[in-house]
């Protein structure tokens, strides 16, 4: 059983995270940048010429690692997944350099017995040259085994903010994008090493019955989407980027990605595998800045 008072004072080594542009392109590419190699926006993020950084990158810079592993957590690691992905962008991210990652833990919800439990991760990531803070990541983990935790701590935080629903009409935008059969092969490379997404018997142990996409990889392809259909692939003008995971994406589905706009500075934004009615990224909050003149 989950251990509150260890986990909720978790302390996580400050590290700093080095990175090239060779790792930027390699991230772009794992959210399928470059498959049209004709398209002159994409090519910035996968051609050295011009390299721009994918703002969500920030996501996979500075992880503390599979932490729940460790046994004093008194976490079921093998079944915990990806809940929720919300990043701020205060900086462009630069397409190489050196950022300070500081980590804590800002939450853990119990949500009942049989009914999992809910933790808040906060990553601060700081360039270190110049000090600037250039994005907050802040990851909700949903742990489907430790529910009933507070049972014996008696102590539970509130959970985070909810996210807006997306409006009862048809959106303005879409895109879709093809995911490859070896695309989280690919994708994993970029850091995020938990081998659900490449051990098939660690998929099955986890109810599934093969590796599964990184719910970050379908978190960055719906980037790509608003830099494409809405950004002019401007990638300083992306703010944040929110969204609820609720369903897994199978390498070599089609994910279809619904945009509403939400006055002049937000969007909506839902993402489905229409193949077997799935909704696999739901409430989605988009905040961009507005067009230089």
């Amino acid at each position: 059983m989950l251990d509150y008072n260890v986990c909720k004072n978790w302390q996580f080594p400050e590290s700093v995270h080095h990175y090239t542009e060779r790792d930027s392109m390699l991230y772009a590419l794992g959210l399928g940048f470059g498959s049209d190699p004709m398209d002159a926006g994409a090519l910035r993020f996968v051609y050295e010429k011009d390299l721009v950084a994918v703002p969500t990158m920030a996501t996979v810079m500075g992880s503390p690692g599979i932490w729940w592993r460790d046994p004093r957590t008194g976490a079921d690691f093998v079944r915990l997944v990806h809940g929720e992905q919300d990043v701020r962008l205060l900086r462009p991210l630069p397409p190489r350099g050196s950022l300070i990652a500081r980590n804590r833990v800002v939450s853990l919800t119990d949500k009942g017995a049989g009914k999992g439990a809910l933790a808040v991760v906060l990553r601060t990531l700081v360039d270190v040259d110049t000090r600037e803070t250039i994005a907050e990541s802040r990851n909700a983990t949903f742990l489907r085994g430790d529910g009933g935790f507070s049972e014996l701590s008696g102590v539970s935080d509130p959970g985070p903010e909810p996210l807006p629903a997306v409006p009862d009409r048809p959106a303005d935008i879409e895109a879709s994008y093809d995911t490859r059969p070896e695309a989280a092969l690919l994708y994993r490379l970029s850091g995020d090493v938990n081998p659900l997404h490449a051990d098939p018997e660690v998929a099955r142990q986890a109810g599934f019955d093969r590796p599964i996409l990184h719910g970050l990889c379908t978190y960055g392809m719906g980037a790509r989407a608003v830099l494409e259909k809405v950004l002019g692939f401007d990638a300083s003008r992306l703010k944040r980027f929110a969204v609820r995971f609720t369903a897994p994406v199978w390498p070599g589905e089609t994910v279809r990605y619904e945009l509403w706009r939400d006055g002049d500075a937000a969007f909506r934004l839902r993402a489905s595998v229409d193949a077997r009615g799935a909704v696999v990224l739901n409430n989605g909050l988009v905040e961009i800045a507005p067009a230089v003149a």
